[in-house]
Parts: structure tokens; sequence; C-alpha cells
């Protein structure tokens, strides 16, 4: 994406840096591992030895309690009649409700579905895949609108990243 004057200039829509690392994790999984033959292949498919239906429901909680955060964090943009798009110019700060205990609670939200879709696919490899995901997302999306935040905003977002931590 290029930045416009009035925008972080994020290298991707967020949603797409997570699905890729997802994508890019069930394709080891279900390709990789049958290529790599035998002995290279059990780390490739270690699981989480979860009984199914223990695991199916972790996972389905991890999944609706993600969008259910992410749904709350955007509505709380709407509401300020600013977009929780980050290639959107922003228009208002938000800092009450969620945004009060996390500066990012759509990226969290984004990070436990993540790990809601890698625990139903069973899947100890595509979990291990949501750390670099969270660093490209911290490096080339978060970095980006802070900066940005930071150059709109001036003092009040200083004042609220000071007080705020970044994730939890």
């Amino acid at each position: 994406m290029t930045a416009s004057p009035d925008t972080p200039g994020v290298i991707a829509p967020p949603p797409l840096i997570y699905l890729s690392f997802l994508l890019l994790g069930w394709l080891i999984y279900r390709y990789g591992a049958p290529a790599a033959g035998p002995d290279a292949a059990a780390w490739l498919t270690l699981g989480f030895g979860l009984e199914t239906s223990l695991r199916r429901g972790l996972a389905l909680v991890l999944i609706v309690g993600g969008l259910v955060l992410d749904g709350a964090a955007a509505g709380a943009f709407r509401r300020l009649g600013t977009p929780p798009e980050p290639w959107k110019p922003t228009t208002a700060l938000a800092t009450g409700g969620l945004y009060r205990f996390t500066r990012n609670p759509i990226y969290l939200g984004f990070a436990i579905t993540y790990a809601g879709f890698a625990i139903a696919m069973d899947s100890l490899l595509v979990l291990l895949l949501l750390i670099p995901c969270l660093w490209v997302v911290q490096r080339f999306v978060i970095d980006r609108e802070e900066r940005y935040l930071s150059a709109k905003f001036g003092a009040d977002y200083d004042a609220y990243r000071a007080r705020v931590r970044p994730w939890l």
C-alpha cells in the first residue's frame, strides 16, 4: 500500500498479514510434511495432544472471543467517527473502553483468533508462526501507526502511549 500524506503507510491490511501466516502454516503442515519425508516431517505435524472435543471447544472460544474483541474495538472507532482501517486517515484518538487497557485491541483480537484457528488445525507449527506474524505486524504496521499518530496528535497521543501498553 502506498502512503498518502495522511496515513501511516502500513505495508498491507493487517487481516491479510495474519491470514498469510495462517495459510503459510497450513500449507507447510499439509504439503511440506509429506514432502520432507518421515524423519524430518515429525516436527512439522506436531499437535497439542488435546482430546478432540476439548481442542475444538478451546478453538471455538478463542475464535469467537477474538472476533468479539475485534468488533468491539472497531465499533469504538466507528462511534468516534474515525475509520479503523489503518490505510485511511485517522480523525480521532480512541483512548476509552478497550483502548484503556491496550493500544491495539484489534490486532490482539486478530492474534487470539489466529491462535484459535491454529488450535482447531491441531498444529503447533501454525501456532508458532504467530510469533513472526506478530513481529511483522509490530514492525510494519504498529510502529508506522504510532509514528503517524504521534505526528498527528502530538502530546495527546504521546501521553496516551506512555500510560497504555501496546498489547497487554
